[in-house]
């Protein structure tokens, strides 16, 4: 078996062991991983192969050996090119590379890894909009030439952008006047589960500021509806 070379020298190697037995530790992950044949199919399938120097089975097969020091360089790195589209679950052998990535991306927002604070800066403000409205934010962002592997159905999305902000409900500068709103009750059921299952503590390792706006929010709607926060 040839180990990977360690591109994260700083950081200690007892140190990354305990991140990787954290993910293997996940009830998902063997459910994701039955061992690879190395036929490459996860990768023909992949959208994210054919833009960045990603491939879903080097997830694989580096779960599969265990290999520490690939696999925390992996999670530093590589899952976050990865688009999330589960293509790569039509292998013949059953793996599910991207099944594995959730995890390690989990584990990774989990500990504070400054590459989970990187790759999710940009996205403060749709989390913040769908955690506090409950709902999905614009979509202008998807037009042809920005997601060239997604098809014709961007275009068709990107051609009928107004119809489609009508049923977003921001009240912001991308949306109309017309929406419709995410009831009370499951605002509220959202709410209360977020901070039962850690998701506001894993957001709070990543962005203190987005959690101490969000907290706020939270509290407030949760103390008039008689919750104790």
């Amino acid at each position: 078996m040839t180990l990977a070379p360690n591109t994260y020298t700083d950081i200690p190697y007892e140190e990354k062991a305990k991140l990787i037995e954290e993910v293997m530790a996940d009830h998902r992950y063997g459910e994701h991983l039955y061992g690879c044949y190395e036929c490459g199919i996860c990768v023909a399938a992949c959208p994210s192969a054919r833009f960045y120097d990603f491939s879903p089975r080097k997830i694989a097969q580096a779960a599969a050996r265990q290999d520490v020091e690939l696999m925390y360089e992996q999670m530093n790195d590589d899952v976050w090119n990865c688009s999330q589209c589960f293509s790569c679950t039509r292998c013949p052998r059953g793996n599910n590379p991207g099944g594995i990535i959730t995890v390690l991306r989990e584990v990774a927002v989990r500990n504070g890894l400054a590459s989970a604070r990187d790759a999710l800066e940009g996205y403060g403000r749709v989390v913040y909009k769908i955690m506090s409205t409950g709902t999905q934010v614009s979509p202008d962002m998807l037009q042809p030439n920005a997601f060239p592997d997604w098809g014709p159905h961007v275009k068709a999305i990107s051609d009928n952008v107004e119809t489609w902000r009508k049923a977003l409900p921001p009240e912001t500068l991308h949306t109309t006047s017309t929406a419709w709103n995410v009831d009370e009750k499951t605002i509220i059921e959202l709410y209360l589960i977020w901070q039962a299952t850690g998701v506001m503590d894993m957001i709070g390792e990543v962005d203190e500021g987005l959690h101490m706006i969000l907290e706020d929010v939270m509290e407030d709607v949760l103390d008039e509806a008689g919750y104790e926060t």
